[in-house]
């Protein structure tokens, strides 16, 4: 009888400690995702220059707006469509510059925005835009082939072309997409890089990334569901 009076308490006791770990287990848990929750960035920078420094603004805020912005432009697309400003109006879109006989880095951009375009392609609020910097050799026939081979879903992922000027100019001067600090360029030296910046609804940059960088990219991707958030 007594020991069976011992292997109740016993059994009593290892109940009472089992709901005693549970129930810390539990505070645990709540605690970090209170944490989680609390340390989340709830807007993303703004930047402005070659530097990428973040800017801390409040969106809709009056320092915002008369923040940097992408101007217009005007390009065309793989399908042979002008392509402007107006194509992205009220849109989040991801951006970079490439070339399509390019044996390097940009094989591997391409293989990232098709990631990109596989998380967001059925929403119409995320586009993609694809700068060529060898416009002479990159026409309309040349850009739609590259676009087929990658997967590129016509008015979703925009290959485009046009006046080398331009697109030089926004790379250099509003995308800031080259990041070489300091140091001149012109029109003969080559625009080559592997990052991709993201641009909000409002044309402001709200991000760099490398294009050649899987963990670069699914902050990219991240970034875009905590844009459409805002």
């Amino acid at each position: 009888m007594k020991k069976l009076l011992e292997i109740k308490k016993y059994s009593l006791l290892s109940c009472l400690f089992l709901l005693l770990f549970a129930g810390c287990k539990n505070e645990i848990k709540k605690e970090n995702a209170k944490v989680v929750e609390t340390s989340r960035t709830e807007h993303l920078p703004y930047y402005n220059e070659e530097s990428f420094t973040p800017n801390w603004l409040t969106p809709g805020s009056k320092e915002e707006r008369a923040f940097h912005k992408i101007p217009d432009f005007k390009l065309i697309n793989q399908l042979g469509d002008t392509v402007t400003q107006k194509t992205f109006e009220d849109k989040i879109y991801v951006t970079d510059f490439f070339f399509t006989i390019c044996p390097g880095i940009c094989p591997q951009l391409a293989e990232s925005m098709i990631k990109v375009q596989e998380e967001f392609k059925n929403d119409s609020d995320v586009l993609l835009l694809s700068h060529s910097v060898m416009t002479s050799t990159d026409t309309v026939p040349v850009l739609k082939e590259y676009a087929e081979t990658h997967g590129a879903i016509d008015n979703k992922w925009h290959l485009v072309t046009g006046d080398k000027n331009e697109i030089y100019a926004l790379g250099r001067e509003q995308y800031f997409v080259e990041n070489d600090l300091g140091e001149p360029k012109s029109i003969d030296d080559f625009l080559h890089t592997e990052n991709f910046l993201l641009i909000d609804k409002n044309k402001h940059i709200r991000g760099i990334y490398n294009g050649l960088n899987r963990a670069s990219i699914a902050q990219l991707i991240t970034d875009i569901k905590t844009l459409k958030a805002e």
